[in-house]
């Protein structure tokens, strides 16, 4: 069906609520924006006001980004009409204003929950708008692909990597550059220990902050979301579970957050902390010299971390004729003119390797998060879709069960697989 038919819209709307949380992963939340706004689909084309939702609340007109959705509109000859929505909130309030057939012109959301607007035919796919996604990374471009159908351009991504503290592991005898595989990393936290300080952080919460946490070592053994009591999976689960059990890791991990693994790491104690993009202002706070690697894979390389950042999007409109002004202002959004000022206001890498090169021009810290961009991976990729969430949750009980010691790893990822098995039939 083409955009704007109601039966599009109306596709398992009811239904397809699951995956709004997902998401929070990868992003600090800010308090909800005020004033919400309607779609305007009224509003003749051509002209007169047009509707922008995004989840960054936390910027206001004065900021940089208001500032240059004002100015794409005016470069397409509208209004802008911008309202900002925590990231949950935003999800929700995207379904609800498509039931009422009141979506948003241009709609940005967290990549994960793509999959979930569209399969409920919220979205128009680049195709029918005429997007050009031709220079974005591949790998970026995937988390926002269902049934081959591309459904949004990705506006930034950011993803996982491990920070290190240069005292201790300087103390301990350990060169970081050395660090390349899960054997070398290993190794380091022994020393480490040895040497009277602490290992590593992370975040292993039971939510879906601890599965994103998890699976650049899910997917840097080798495992594949669709199995996950595949020997890479209990390989993964084990050297988190025996982090733990030798101390090497905090029993705390457990229960971490990103926000509360990083405060651990911040005090300066440990060797390294696993976090994201959004902590390099937080690291230049807090009083010691780090450094930033990429997660190691199990035999070397670099782990495929889970990208994290959001896509610009068109929902279905009843008018069509909004179509064609809806596209210039994702266009512009997305243009690579004003990539680079996007991209550094919301602390992400680009997602076309000529803006990267500029960045790392700018800021050579950025080089190893490009590079961890590079190998990174969408949580709904491969086709999982709206599946994804119905994987995760089994998946972060059984890391819960393993670190606690109340299951071993293969007891607890066979469970998780038959349970995402029945739940994903």
């Amino acid at each position: 069906m083409r955009p704007g038919s109601s039966g599009r819209r109306a596709a398992g709307m009811g239904a397809v609520v699951l995956a709004a949380a997902t998401g929070l992963a990868a992003c600090s939340s800010q308090p909800d924006g005020t004033g919400a706004s309607s779609a305007g689909a009224s509003q003749a084309a051509g002209g007169g006001t047009y509707t922008i939702w995004d989840p960054y609340p936390q910027f206001d007109d004065s900021s940089d980004w208001v500032k240059l959705l004002t100015q794409c509109g005016t470069q397409a000859g509208v209004t802008v009409k911008r309202t900002g929505y925590d990231t949950t909130d935003l999800t929700n309030k995207a379904l609800l204003a498509a039931q009422q057939g009141n979506s948003p012109d241009v709609l940005i959301v967290d990549n994960p929950v793509v999959s979930t607007l569209a399969e409920a035919g919220v979205l128009t796919t680049t195709e029918e708008n005429n997007l050009d996604v031709a220079s974005i990374e591949p790998n970026l471009l995937a988390a926002g692909q269902l049934g081959g159908k591309t459904y949004g351009v990705p506006i930034g991504a950011n993803t996982l990597a491990l920070y290190y503290n240069k005292d201790v592991l300087k103390k301990a005898g350990v060169d970081a550059d050395a660090v390349k595989d899960w054997a070398s990393l290993t190794a380091a936290l022994e020393k480490v220990k040895a040497a009277g300080k602490k290992g590593i952080t992370f975040a292993g919460i039971g939510t879906e902050e601890g599965s994103f946490q998890f699976l650049p070592w899910f997917w840097g053994a080798g495992a594949n979301l669709t199995k996950l009591d595949s020997p890479e999976g209990v390989s993964a689960l084990s050297l988190w579970a025996d982090w733990v059990k030798k101390g090497y890791a905090p029993t705390s991990v457990i229960n971490n957050t990103q926000t509360t693994s990083w405060q651990e790491f911040a005090t300066g104690d440990f060797a390294f902390g696993e976090n994201g993009t959004w902590q390099l202002a937080n690291a230049k706070k807090t009083g010691f010299d780090y450094g930033i690697i990429p997660i190691p894979a199990k035999d070397g390389g670099t782990a495929p971390a889970p990208t994290g950042g959001e896509f610009v999007s068109i929902p279905v409109q009843s008018d069509t004729a909004r179509y064609a002004t809806s596209q210039k202002l994702v266009t512009c959004l997305t243009s690579t003119d004003n990539s680079l000022t996007t991209t550094t206001t919301l602390s992400y890498i680009a997602p076309t390797e000529a803006v990267q090169a500029k960045q790392v021009e700018q800021n050579a810290e950025l080089k190893v998060w490009v590079e961890a961009v590079k190998a990174a991976k969408g949580r709904t990729s491969d086709n999982l879709g709206t599946k994804y969430p119905k994987i995760s949750e089994p998946m972060w009980k059984a890391m819960q069960a393993a670190m606690s010691g109340s299951q071993s790893p293969q007891e607890a990822l066979t469970a998780a697989q038959a349970t995402a098995a029945s739940a994903t039939q």
